[in-house]
């Protein structure tokens, strides 16, 4: 019996000590788990985010159309702000031209516009932008697609001083498609009419024409290329 009885004494001993060191690795591995889960969630995480960038949607001729049809109507802003090396000014998109201007805002809203460049300067005519002779530009035309948009010149609007339009593609182009990645401004006072029913005008500016104007003497190289670079820091969707 009392063999029987040390016996009881050592296993709940060895019961105890087993119980602690338990406790003790449960504690461990509770701080080690929480730090696996911390970077198992990073992990995920990030491999959302590359499944997510492998799946992004891209724009083609079969379905700019439909989009921009459908994302027209979520649009609940006009106004957009672009601010350039030179200063900043605002325009304001027609609502009655749905197309280019949910493209307009589309490609502010991706960030499309940023470090892009006013790369065309006719004096006393046009500043021209959204294009640039950096690689990330072609790279983010690459992301988001390729396509035109039919032109739209049927809503009465004039190419008055300070509308912004929309230049057709450099493809062969009879039908005068227009190039969404780019726009250009119209300088000239009061107008430059004899792009009416060529192009589509889309909007105008409403503030800061002081600076398209300043953007417009710039001294230019052959083909128009700004001497110094101009460029879009920033386009903004204003809400």
């Amino acid at each position: 019996m009392r063999l029987l009885k040390y016996y009881s004494y050592f296993c709940a001993a060895i019961l105890a000590l087993t119980s602690c060191k338990d406790t003790s690795k449960k504690v461990d591995d509770t701080t080690t788990t929480v730090e696996v889960v911390i970077d198992s969630t990073k992990i995920t995480e990030n491999k959302v985010g590359d499944e997510k960038q492998e799946e992004t949607f891209e724009l083609n001729e079969d379905n700019a159309i439909d989009f921009f049809f459908n994302y027209e109507k979520t649009l609940t802003s006009n106004k957009v702000k672009i601010t350039t090396n030179l200063g900043s000014f605002i325009v304001e998109l027609y609502d009655n031209v749905p197309y280019h201007r949910a493209n307009f805002i589309y490609l502010t809203e991706k960030g499309y516009f940023d470090y892009t460049q006013f790369h065309r300067v006719v004096k006393n005519f046009i500043i021209q932008g959204g294009n640039s002779d950096d690689e990330r530009t072609g790279k983010k035309r690459t992301k988001i697609g390729r396509y035109l948009l039919p032109p739209d010149t049927r809503k009465g609007h004039k190419h008055h001083r300070g509308t912004i339009s929309m230049p057709s593609s450099e493809m062969d182009n009879p039908h005068m498609l227009a190039s969404p990645f780019e726009f250009f401004i119209v300088v000239t006072d009061p107008g430059s009419y004899h792009l009416d029913n060529e192009y589509t005008p889309f909007g105008r500016v409403i503030e800061g024409m002081d600076v398209v104007d300043k953007i417009n003497n710039q001294p230019v190289e052959k083909g128009d290329w700004p001497l110094q670079n101009i460029y879009i820091e920033k386009a903004e969707v204003l809400k």
